[in-house]
């Protein structure tokens, strides 16, 4: 289930996801020297809550998600489907551009301002990128992005139902997301955003199935190593944030390119 972006529930889904973020019971303080550093650096205090959930994810991931995206990938053409990914991109290109300013990224806040305006136009409403051809590059930025530029810590690692591995203060960018985004106020946007959201949430599982496939399979504890996994590609797209600089993807964890 996608969560509501109808202005109406919009408090109530923030206030749920911040709860959520700062619920858990908290694992016990390892007294081993060695086994405290690896507490540290772990910085999951939840963990035993945190795995729970993830259990609860991985059920609804293996049993509904991976089917349909596993089928996604190899029936629906890679035009359809980069298509799919143009539409969302562009859809998700106002609260992007919310984020550069935020950020104080103006050369990027404007190239996000070409990007819509071609898209939308030449691109027949974002399915087709025609932007990038025309040296507009995409890039993503998110309000747990803007916060890290501003300088707030990560905090400790949780897990969101349905929304998988982050950190407090991603939760929160999550969850301000949902309040921050222009195209959730123009009337009759909801039911567009609700589709785009769907389309999005396929194809992102699909580009990401040979990295969480290879990831299951090798990985001693899936979920340390995907908590790990998503620390490390947050950090970088904070410090992409913080220089201005080249392109990355805005969900913390790089899907591969197609063919």
């Amino acid at each position: 289930m996608l969560p509501s972006r109808h202005p109406k529930h919009r408090s109530t889904l923030v206030f749920g996801l911040l709860a959520m973020a700062s619920l858990g019971a908290c694992a016990e303080v390892p007294t081993d020297p060695i086994a405290r550093a690896a507490y540290d650096e772990a910085n999951d205090p939840a963990e035993p809550t945190n795995r729970v959930i993830f259990d609860g994810n991985q059920w609804v991931d293996r049993n509904a998600l991976q089917p349909v995206a596993r089928n996604y990938r190899e029936y629906v053409p890679g035009g359809v489907r980069n298509g799919v990914r143009n539409f969302g991109q562009n859809l998700n290109a106002p609260l992007v551009l919310v984020n550069d300013l935020l950020q104080g990224n103006m050369d990027r806040a404007w190239t996000t301002t070409q990007r819509f305006a071609v898209n939308t136009t030449v691109g027949v409403a974002g399915l087709f990128d025609v932007a990038s051809g025309w040296d507009l590059p995409a890039h993503k930025a998110d309000f747990g992005q803007t916060m890290g530029v501003w300088g707030v810590e990560s905090g400790p690692s949780v897990q969101l139902p349905l929304l998988g591995p982050s950190n407090l203060r991603d939760a929160a960018g999550t969850a301000f997301g949902f309040l921050g985004d222009p195209v959730g106020y123009v009337p009759g946007m909801q039911v567009v955003q609700t589709a785009g959201a769907v389309g999005g949430a396929i194809d992102g599982r699909a580009r990401m199935l040979p990295v969480t496939d290879d990831l299951e399979k090798n990985s001693v504890d899936y979920y340390a190593a995907m908590r790990s996994l998503y620390a490390q590609h947050r950090t970088a797209f904070i410090e992409e944030g913080k220089a201005g600089g080249s392109p990355a993807d805005g969900n913390g964890i790089a899907p591969p390119s197609e063919p």
